[in-house]
């Protein structure tokens, strides 16, 4: 039986989470039908422009993402303290940017005259407008609702597209945000859509490896930051040439099917996270099949478990594989 969602999703445990979409019948999100003969690229498009259009609305950053022919991959961190230093008003502006509010919203926003009777019943709407803003089941029913009208329309049909409940899984650590990260950004080559990352078409890694060669990152990812200190943006804490040349690496390997090809500095992130080389190609290559769950190292998992009052540690095999022996 599927779990509730506050059972996964604990912003005070970490605001990293992946989630994953999956198409339920037979045409394809993306890419060549064998059964129909169609092609679907151009859903793609569609896809990466709604995800960055949402990105700039709610409070959550896009870490990583991949377009896949019949599902798709985020990586998102939830911004809680950007969504409690909006004002009433900025609340207001950016949900109305998605949905119309009712008349009283709409007449503060617009800063009319609101009666005294009213102010109750409008801080009401603002404080589920302002929760609703930083949290991820909005934001993939934002971004899924739209994507099935639309492929629906263009199908001729009815009826789902989607699976009914996206897949989320809460990262735990920086080691699980990282990994989950490369796993994502891999995708396509994996699948063999690909030979290069700087080839995946709608992926963050095309995209951070486009900006990186012009000296830049791109505006609506989350940036990469380098090592933490004090009064620094929110980002990820390493740098991100670091990130790009073990991504680059691990590529490498898993399309030459070769051991051993990890480069020095890769090496060295790799043990600052803590993860054999080993370890780490099993990881970014099956992370799907061995994670359902929460994903970290076994003290973050027992936190995490601990803290939303779970009497099993589930899946606490597979968070071994970020450990060195």
């Amino acid at each position: 039986m599927p779990r509730p969602r506050r059972t996964q999703i604990s912003v005070e445990d970490t605001p990293y989470y992946h989630c994953c979409s999956r198409v339920v019948r037979r045409a394809f999100l993306c890419g060549d039908d064998a059964y129909s003969g169609k092609n679907y690229d151009h859903r793609r498009a569609w896809v990466e422009s709604l995800l960055f259009e949402l990105e700039a609305v709610f409070a959550i950053d896009v870490a990583a993402f991949a377009v896949m022919s019949n599902h798709l991959h985020v990586v998102l961190r939830v911004d809680i303290d950007s969504a409690n230093r909006w004002t009433d008003h900025e609340v207001l502006e950016q949900w109305h940017k998605l949905f119309k509010g009712d008349e009283l919203t709409q007449k503060f926003a617009k800063g009319e005259l609101v009666e005294a009777h009213e102010v109750h019943r409008l801080k009401h709407s603002i404080a589920i407008y302002r929760s609703r803003l930083c949290d991820i089941s909005w934001f993939m029913r934002c971004l899924n609702e739209p994507i099935a009208r639309q492929a629906n329309q263009e199908d001729n049909c009815t009826g789902r597209f989607w699976e009914g409940r996206f897949k989320s899984q809460a990262l735990l650590d920086e080691a699980a945000v990282l990994t989950c990260m490369a796993y994502v950004d891999l995708n396509p080559i994996r699948a063999q859509l690909a030979d290069t990352p700087e080839q995946s078409d709608h992926t963050s890694i095309q995209l951070r490896i486009r900006a990186a060669l012009k000296g830049e990152q791109p505006k609506n990812l989350l940036p990469f930051i380098g090592n933490e200190r004090d009064n620094q943006p929110n980002g990820i804490a390493f740098l991100l040439s670091d990130y790009l040349e073990l991504v680059d690496d691990t590529g490498r390997i898993i399309r030459s099917d070769k051991r051993g090809a990890i480069s020095v500095n890769s090496a060295k992130l790799l043990a600052r996270l803590n993860i054999p080389h080993d370890n780490w190609l099993k990881l970014t290559t099956e992370f799907g099949k061995l994670f359902h769950g929460p994903v970290g190292t076994l003290q973050a998992l027992t936190d995490y478990c601990e803290h939303l009052e779970k009497r099993r540690r589930h899946f606490a095999a597979s968070c071994q594989h970020f450990h060195s022996n």
